[in-house]
């Protein structure tokens, strides 16, 4: 028993299970938009299964699928599977349990959820091969976010309203923004092994200027979003308080200093995510 748990505890530390917080809250966002309040307790329950067997099965598989990169990388060299801290055959097994809970899940919504689901599939699974062939793989990587609100909307609406689509563009360039700055540690890593990246691409000060111009659409894109669904004051004031953590966000990072990338990526975008939310559900309810 110790042992499975044991293997368990190391298996979600490789996967950054708490990572979670970064897409769970927009899906949240999005199924309460798409309820015009609070869901019920079925879809919230659903809406949730289906987010954390998509991002465990997910990120699963990007670390299956560069086991080997990340053997190579002094950044990553000691993450559990290089390490032989868990087996292949192992993770395999989670990341298939994680697909049939997506599955289930999204069966217990909509119709439309299951009918799209590949689609979501073929974007989650592309996404970790996108660094070997295009820079844009910081893109694909919000793409992959961004079908978090979208999906809520799915599940309990079945259809997509055209705000929705500011939401997950606005989510889209949030997130593209911020893993250009956390692949800025491994740019000169990128250029030596032929990975692709925007920072080993246009170097790490161009790089910094294209996630302000991406964080930039993300507050155009949240604002849009708010027109869209007639959405009042707290929520805006989530809008200002987000661009100012984002200008918080690079003002952390800059190109002859490094040293405090993962402040950025982590604590900030996690506030971000759960600020969002927040506001959304408090102007929503008031």
């Amino acid at each position: 028993m110790t042992s499975a748990l044991t293997k368990i505890k190391i298996f979600l530390e490789m996967i950054r299970f708490e990572h979670t917080l970064f897409a769970l809250p927009y899906a949240y966002l999005g199924a309460f938009l798409a309820s015009g309040g609070v869901p019920s307790f079925r879809d919230f329950i659903f809406i949730t299964l289906a987010m954390v067997g998509a991002r465990t099965a997910a990120m699963s598989l990007n670390r299956l699928i560069d086991r080997h990169i990340d053997a190579l990388n002094p950044r990553t060299r000691n993450r559990a599977l290089p390490r032989g801290l868990i087996k292949v055959s192992e993770v395999y097994i989670y990341t298939v349990l994680s697909l049939l809970l997506f599955f289930w899940a999204a069966a217990n919504l909509k119709p439309l959820a299951l009918k799209l689901l590949p689609l979501a599939l073929f974007v989650l699974v592309i996404y970790s091969y996108t660094k070997r062939f295009t820079w844009a793989c910081h893109l694909v990587l919000g793409l992959a976010l961004s079908f978090a609100p979208l999906g809520s909307f799915v599940g309990i609406e079945g259809a997509i309203p055209r705000p929705a689509y500011f939401l997950a563009a606005g989510v889209l360039f949030w997130v593209a923004g911020f893993d250009i700055i956390y692949a800025l540690q491994d740019a000169e890593f990128d250029r030596q092994q032929g990975l692709y990246s925007i920072p080993s691409r246009f170097g790490i000060e161009k790089a910094l200027k294209i996630a302000r111009g991406f964080h930039f659409l993300t507050i155009i894109f949240f604002l849009l979003a708010g027109i869209g669904f007639g959405l009042g004051f707290f929520y805006y004031f989530g809008v200002i308080a987000t661009a100012a953590l984002l200008l918080y966000e690079h003002w952390l990072v800059k190109p002859t200093d490094l040293s405090r990338v993962n402040t950025a990526f982590n604590n900030v975008n996690m506030i971000i995510s759960v600020l969002m939310f927040g506001v959304t559900v408090i102007d929503l309810l008031i």
